[in-house]
């Protein structure tokens, strides 16, 4: 039982190490990676050469690793399918006038969705209502709106 848990997490150190191995044989000095002007705005000119020698050596070592899902046709993927995502709850940006079938919904905290199916019905018009979007038992996503009494099936694109 034990191991069933570690073997995503070691699956990802697998995963992971080639990457930061690849990254750190493409470091590229700083000296070929600034204009001569963001280099002296950052005051590296003031260095000498076997200092910026050692913060080169050093920023070599302790690239920055991104791992990004994506699927099968390169979009990305914001929760994988094994992944047990809790509600997001936040604020529609702007004015909601309701659900018209193809809508698509920015929240306060940098989300944006989209409908996923036609289906359209009208609600109490609101400036910044809460919303709650919840994983359905089938999988996808449903999203509530408060002053609305229907909830509606959206996707998350952003």
């Amino acid at each position: 039982m034990r191991l069933a848990r570690l073997l995503p997490l070691l699956l990802s150190v697998v995963v992971a190490l080639p990457t930061a191995a690849f990254a750190a044989d493409k470091y590229v000095p700083l000296q070929q990676r600034m204009t001569p002007a963001e280099f002296k705005a950052a005051g590296l000119d003031k260095l000498s050469p076997d200092e910026l020698k050692n913060l080169d050596n050093w920023l070599g070592g302790h690239g920055k690793v991104v791992t990004k899902m994506v699927d099968e046709s390169g979009k990305p993927v914001f929760y994988p399918s094994g992944e047990k995502a809790g509600p997001v709850q936040a604020h529609v940006q702007g004015r909601f006038n309701g659900f018209n079938g193809h809508g698509q919904f920015t929240l306060d905290n940098g989300q944006v969705w989209q409908q996923a199916d036609s289906t359209s019905f009208a609600c109490a018009s609101d400036d910044n209502p809460k919303v709650t979007i919840r994983r359905s038992l089938m999988g996808n996503w449903m999203m509530a709106v408060d002053g609305c009494n229907d909830t509606t099936s959206v996707k998350r694109i952003k």
